[in-house]
């Protein structure tokens, strides 16, 4: 929290409307920033969850159907389903621990962008206020209140795509103001089994108050089911058919069956006051989440064990309850030092019922595991910021986390058990400046990630029966930063970040197989580089480049390369508005290679994305805007893995190799904007 502009160098003000706000003096390290709504309009977006990409450094793709989390990748981290970030939206978590699908599993799917106010983003262990999943970075994303007008969208494309969405806000009375929107999509996508999505999403915020003293409540109703295409063998794609001679292409199934259903529905709110000396912030919410999925990675890797092929299922059905307080005291105006300090509260209990089932065409043949989860966390946390002199800031935090579960396994009892852990986790920063409109950061803390529930209890494999190692319920990590900020240029608002990320060794819960296996300790170090320029205002550029190291830290035979760890990302935009009736925006993507095995061997192909968006207003109330998304068709892949896999007629001890998932060819689509 930053104090009183008085205390600092006054700086002049910067327009950011559309664009970010890293400007100086706005935050604790050089990797935190607020990007805009008007930013997130202006640009393409194939998916919800690429709202996230808008962070410099943030990579979201995909390796199955489009209601299933995406794939995150952040600082040389494969987040997988979102381990390691934590996401919130309007206040609720998003990221679901001890998953039946993936630890953090962070499905963004009832995003409605267009209610999007801000996104709030920080990178690194370095603030007291954020807790599990969070090491790598957190969001969070803020809907609006109010609306200037209603509106309603609809948005046509290729494929099948068809989306609508409206919204309006309306004054219950004097005080009070409710905004709803609901939104539907279908969707059936390049795949030759048809992707059918159909979702059905709902949001409605009821608002009093002031940014002094107010309150909302907010009702989040969502579902979806589609089919899914799975990442498929590589080597198939390059031969262009099966073994059996049957022609097989990019984006082609090798089971016809995958797909899956989910459902989300959460009520929550919150309430805040200011006062001179004091500010209170108070958080709740309550979700009620379902999720069953059905998956083939390895199609028919051994007929003998598995006569009707590899597909299972995996289920989650679960309710979560939690909420978070928080007060900051500030120091007097006529105090001979400017202070803040702050004390919270946050915590969080799931009670979940998890499947995990061998399957054929979606019917089960036999149960691997059967599970009921409660769990807990509570943090506690305190943060001491003080402005020593016009130059120079320090903030100290120290935050505390316990973590209870009890697990009851159904179907293997001595795979129940309770468990706890407990983590203490310091952090520090010092803010230099401004000289000549440029701050300096230095930034260093511990975090964690709160580990499968299930894998902190498991002592033998569901189907072999080995024995197994426990987890740890709570995993450390730590980090370091230097950077700066600066606006020297006129216009331009350049940050640059220098920093390290440490992993302890842990253990991991595979959702897919239902046992744990080792991990390794790790070590990862960067460089960030982001550039906001607005030479006028009808302009804005963009080009965030990020370069990250990830190694294992230990010694090892088989190497130390990190699998599926995107080493180099870039991000570069164009945007151009109010030019007469028109505006548009041009965004390029750049993905580097990264391992897929530990010794290096194998890597992934880099993959270069490009969308256009071009908008015309047909009157002050209407506008019509044109998405090409791929522009250039480039056969990219969203995601690669190397495992091995079998297809009838090939040897029995399986193939091993690449295994991908295409991204999307060109995609056109068309929307018509109405105010009302």
């Amino acid at each position: 929290m930053c104090m009183e502009a008085s205390s600092h160098e006054i700086l002049p003000t910067i327009d950011v409307i559309g664009h970010y706000d890293n400007s100086v003096g706005s935050s604790e390290s050089a990797s935190q920033g607020v990007i805009g709504a008007d930013l997130i309009r202006s640009r393409s977006q194939l998916r919800p969850g690429e709202v996230l990409e808008y962070i410099p450094g943030m990579v979201v793709t995909q390796h199955s159907g489009d209601g299933k989390a995406n794939q995150y990748f952040l600082r040389g981290i494969n987040l997988d389903h979102g381990t390691d970030f934590a996401t919130t939206i309007n206040g609720v978590p998003v990221n679901m621990p001890s998953h039946a699908h993936g630890q953090g599993y962070s499905d963004m799917n009832f995003l409605i962008p267009e209610l999007v106010q801000r996104v709030e983003y920080k990178k690194g262990p370095y603030f007291a206020s954020e807790g599990d999943f969070s090491s790598a970075g957190s969001a969070h994303l803020m809907y609006r209140t109010k609306l200037d007008k209603p509106f309603a969208e609809v948005t046509m494309g290729q494929r099948g795509y068809l989306r609508g969405v409206a919204a309006e806000s309306r004054e219950v009375n004097s005080e009070v103001t409710l905004l709803s929107a609901v939104e539907r999509l279908n969707n059936n996508g390049p795949w030759t089994v048809p992707e059918g999505i159909r979702k059905s999403n709902s949001q409605f915020i009821l608002s009093s108050g002031s940014a002094r003293e107010g309150w909302t409540l907010s009702l989040s109703a969502y579902a979806a089911k589609w089919n899914a295409t799975d990442q498929v063998p590589q080597r198939l794609i390059d031969a262009g058919q099966l073994p059996s001679g049957q022609a097989f292409g990019r984006f082609d199934s090798l089971d016809s069956t995958d797909g899956a259903k989910t459902s989300r529905t959460s009520l929550s709110g919150n309430w805040h006051k200011q006062s001179e000396h004091v500010r209170t912030k108070f958080n709740w919410y309550a979700i009620k989440y379902d999720f069953d999925v059905f998956s083939n990675f390895t199609y028919l890797t051994d007929p003998t064990n598995s006569p009707n092929g590899d597909q299972f299922e995996q289920k989650d059905k679960r309710t979560v309850l939690g909420g978070s307080a928080s007060q900051s005291w500030l120091s007097p105006a006529n105090a001979s030092l400017d202070m803040v300090n702050t004390l919270g509260v946050q915590v969080r209990q799931d009670h979940i019922r998890l499947g995990l089932y061998d399957t054929a065409s979606r019917q089960v043949q036999s149960t691997v595991r059967d599970d009921q989860v409660t769990q807990s966390l509570i943090g506690f946390f305190g943060e001491n910021e003080i402005t020593w002199t016009t130059w120079l800031r320090s903030v100290a935090g120290i935050r505390a986390d316990q973590f209870n579960a009890n697990v009851t396994s159904y179907s293997q009892a001595q795979n129940s058990g309770t468990t706890s852990s407990a983590k203490l986790s310091p952090k520090a920063t010092v803010i230099l400046g401004p000289w000549n409109k440029t701050e300096f950061f230095i930034n260093a803390g511990r975090g964690f990630h709160s580990n499968d529930a299930r894998g902190t209890t498991s002592k033998v494999d569901p189907k072999t029966g080995a024995s197994l190692e426990t987890a740890t319920g709570l995993v450390s990590s730590r980090g370091q930063e230097i950077g700066l900020k600066t606006q020297a240029i006129p216009n331009l608002q350049t940050t640059l970040a220098i920093w390290q990320l440490d992993f302890d060794s842990e253990l991991i819960y595979g959702g897919d197989t239902g046992g744990t296996s080792a991990g390794r300790p790790s070590k990862r170090a960067g460089i960030e580089w982001s550039n906001h320029w607005t030479p006028t205002e009808r302009y804005l550029l963009d080009a965030n480049m990020a370069w990250t190291r990830p190694r294992y830290s230990d010694a090892n035979t088989s190497g130390n390369y990190i699998p599926n760890a995107v080493q180099k990302v870039a991000n570069f935009g164009l945007a151009v508005r109010n030019m007469g009736p028109w505006s548009g925006s041009l965004s390029m993507r750049f993905i580097g290679a990264a391992p897929l095995l530990e010794d290096n061997s194998v890597k992934s192909s880099s993959s270069i994305t490009s969308n256009l968006r071009i908008n015309r207003k047909l009157s002050s109330d209407v506008d019509i805007t044109l998405d090409v998304l791929n522009l250039a068709d480039r056969k990219n892949n969203d995601i690669s893995y190397y495992y091995t896999s079998r297809v009838a007629g090939e040897s029995l001890a399986g193939v091993s190799g690449a295994h991908v998932h295409p991204a999307e060819p060109r995609t056109i689509r068309l929307s018509g904007r109405i105010l009302f």
